[in-house]
């Protein structure tokens, strides 16, 4: 067994990447504190596993892959699949987005649209990097990519979409 990691590096792994998997988790999950509590668990694997990492690229693919992979086992879990939405809190306000804003059309779209989109436009990723990310084809990354503008453009056309 592996010791655990340092204090310092620890630190440094949850400074560097909590807003990306934070992030990341949210455009699976849509919502913040099942994001938050992703963002938790990524961590926690990360400690007690301590994995070697050979470049500052594979300390992020492992990121990536190990929070996209929690976000779909969270998602198919069958405590998931059995509790009662939110409705019972619906006389809580929570701040909506704009109708009509880029941010509200991403948030509609299904889970496996919002990540490619959020890893392809927001951290800068090519197609072929996301596939290997999400342990997916190339192809079907691009797939994703191009539906998900469709549906973006579908969506947002007569509002702020121009072309």
């Amino acid at each position: 067994m592996r010791p655990p990691l340092e204090r310092q590096e620890a630190e440094r792994l949850v400074e560097t990447y909590s807003d990306l998997v934070l992030r990341l988790s949210y455009s699976y999950l849509n919502q913040t504190q099942d994001a938050q509590d992703i963002c938790q668990t990524v961590f926690l694997k990360l400690l007690e596993r301590a994995p070697d990492f050979v470049s500052s690229d594979h300390e992020k693919a492992w990121i990536i892959r190990t929070t996209a992979n929690t976000c779909k086992d969270l998602l198919k879990s069958h405590w998931r699949r059995t509790t009662v939405a939110m409705e019972a809190a619906s006389h809580i306000p929570a701040p909506e987005l704009e109708e009509g804003s880029l941010s509200a059309a991403v948030n509609l779209l299904p889970p496996k649209y919002r990540a490619v989109i959020y890893l392809y436009y927001y951290e800068g990723y090519a197609a072929k990097e996301i596939a290997e990310l999400l342990g997916q084809s190339p192809a079907l990354v691009s797939t994703h990519l191009a539906r998900a503008r469709a549906k973006l453009r579908q969506r947002l056309e007569g509002s702020c979409y121009d072309g």
